[in-house]
């Protein structure tokens, strides 16, 4: 009997990794075509279990140093109930993903990158006020963390982790 649960278990698992996509695919695809502000969507969430990414290749920021690096959105929809990952991805200039920062809502994704500087506003934010900007500087480096304002002096801090 073990055998049989084992083996039921084994394929559930096998069947189940089939249908997931390969997010480093399709990151390095989306890099490779350096189309910058588009959000190219992967796969098609359904209640049924299956999965949504979308990826926004926002550009490249080169710091003070000479470094360069490539900065990405990515939100991955899953779950019965639509649920959201979502982070802003950082890359060398030869496509390595170098890191992330693990964002708290999709409502927290930047909206633009310029000159090195990533801004977010709070427009589809309902919670926080929306005439508030917050400008995040990559020119200097990789920011160790990023606070996004909300309201006053309270916001969301996230920090980078390396990959």
């Amino acid at each position: 009997m073990k055998k049989y649960i084992l083996n039921f278990i084994l394929l559930i698992l096998c069947l189940s990794s089939g249908a997931q996509i390969n997010d480093n695919k399709i990151r390095l695809s989306v890099l490779k075509k350096g189309i910058t502000n588009h959000t190219f969507i992967f796969g098609k969430w359904t209640k049924e279990g299956n999965t949504e990414t979308h990826l926004n290749y926002l550009g490249t920021v080169t710091t003070a140093k000479g470094k360069a690096y490539k900065l990405m959105t990515s939100v991955w929809y899953w779950g019965l109930s639509h649920r959201a990952t979502s982070g802003i991805l950082l890359f060398s200039i030869k496509n390595k993903q170098i890191g992330i920062y693990h964002l708290g809502s999709v409502t927290n994704i930047p909206d633009k990158l310029i000159n090195g500087k990533l801004f977010f506003t709070n427009a589809d934010n309902s919670d926080c006020d929306n005439s508030v900007t917050t400008i995040i500087d990559f020119t200097q480096d990789i920011p160790k963390q990023i606070f996004l304002k909300c309201k006053g002096n309270y916001g969301d801090l996230y920090y980078f982790s390396q990959e």
